[in-house]
């Protein structure tokens, strides 16, 4: 396959510049700091699956494998430019920017999973809910029939994909709703608030706290519907590097890839923990503790950070589902390896 990137190149200089004079990094070049400790940086979206590498963070993971993490804050429309152009050695990397970077020919590679499952919610407004008879013990099916002739918000194509997953799981046509396009899970709230759509689904912690705060209510999550469940939608969250950096800081990517396959393990057998949900508070400010705990407690965090092609299969299965721009992608063990999973 050839790289189809070129055009992107400038851009991606810039973008890669700008990181690295906010973060003041070296950005790549696997520099030793002042204490001795190498010097990386990870990309994150700021979002619940960060947490394996928090975790790892808080703990003193990455330090005792001798490592100087810096985390750089990145959006979904930045994170394949700055890994490429070098201001992030690492991202914390959502399946469909992964799969969508390795269909253009970027030269990417996985190093690790350290998130499965798609923690999703349903979230109606108090209004939808009360006129339709829908509560959080609501059977799935009962749901999707009452969505028939509604209005729902989406804020990607992602989200309408899940919504539409879920519609026809239960024989619902997504024809039959009204969909409003809108620039944010926060928009998508604010509208509910305002009772200009009567549903949206996004990834938790938002739906939760919708709820929480009183102003809708969850009706569906990946624990009642089969189609959202962790088994279904595959892997969650990826540890991405280029196999130019894979290649030429190798110990690097290992001593990561130990740190973080341990915190995901430390996760997945503390999930439930203070210090885990302390964690999870400090990442995602404002969000009531729960919310948190019932949240973190949906996602699947791997007992090891070792891949398979059975799980790169049910990912892109899934993702495929949520819309037929992505038919055509697929993805080669060229594309992943567990060389360095202990």
């Amino acid at each position: 396959m050839k790289p189809r990137v070129r055009g992107r190149r400038a851009g991606a200089l810039a973008v890669g510049l700008a990181l690295c004079a906010v973060t003041l990094t070296a950005c790549g070049d696997g520099q030793d700091s002042a204490d001795g400790l190498t010097k990386v940086t990870v990309g994150l979206g700021n979002n619940i699956f960060d947490l394996p590498l928090r975790v790892a963070e808080q703990k003193g993971f990455f330090r005792r494998e001798g490592l100087d993490v810096t985390f750089v804050s990145l959006t979904a429309s930045t994170v394949n430019e700055a890994l490429q152009s070098g201001s992030v050695d690492f991202l914390n990397d959502s399946p469909n920017s992964f799969y969508q970077a390795v269909d253009e020919g970027i030269e990417q590679v996985s190093v690790a999973v350290d998130g499965t499952g798609s923690p999703l919610g349903l979230v109606v407004s108090k209004a939808f809910a009360h006129a339709h008879g829908l509560t959080a013990d609501t059977p799935p099916a009962t749901v999707a029939k009452e969505l028939t002739g509604s209005t729902a918000g989406v804020s990607s194509p992602n989200t309408k994909g899940q919504a539409d997953i879920f519609l026809r799981s239960y024989g619902v046509d997504p024809a039959r709703i009204k969909y409003v396009t809108l620039p944010s899970p926060a928009a998508d709230n604010a509208s509910l608030k305002s009772h200009q759509i009567d549903w949206f689904v996004t990834s938790e912690p938002t739906p939760l706290q919708v709820q929480d705060s009183g102003d809708g209510v969850v009706v569906v999550g990946p624990e009642k519907v089969p189609a959202w469940s962790n088994a279904a939608s595959g892997y969650g969250q990826l540890v991405v590097t280029t196999k130019q950096y894979a290649a030429s800081h190798k110990a690097v990517t290992r001593k990561l890839v130990k740190a973080t396959d341990e915190a995901s393990r430390y996760t997945h057998l503390h999930v439930h923990d203070d210090d885990v949900l302390d964690v999870a508070a400090q990442a995602l400010h404002g969000v009531p503790r729960p919310v948190l705990a019932r949240s973190v407690a949906l996602v699947d965090w791997p007992l090891s950070a070792r891949m398979s092609t059975a799980g790169f299969n049910t990912s892109l299965h899934f993702i495929r589902q949520e819309s037929a721009a992505t038919a055509h992608l697929g993805i080669g063990e060229d594309n992943w390896t567990n060389t360095y999973v202990p």
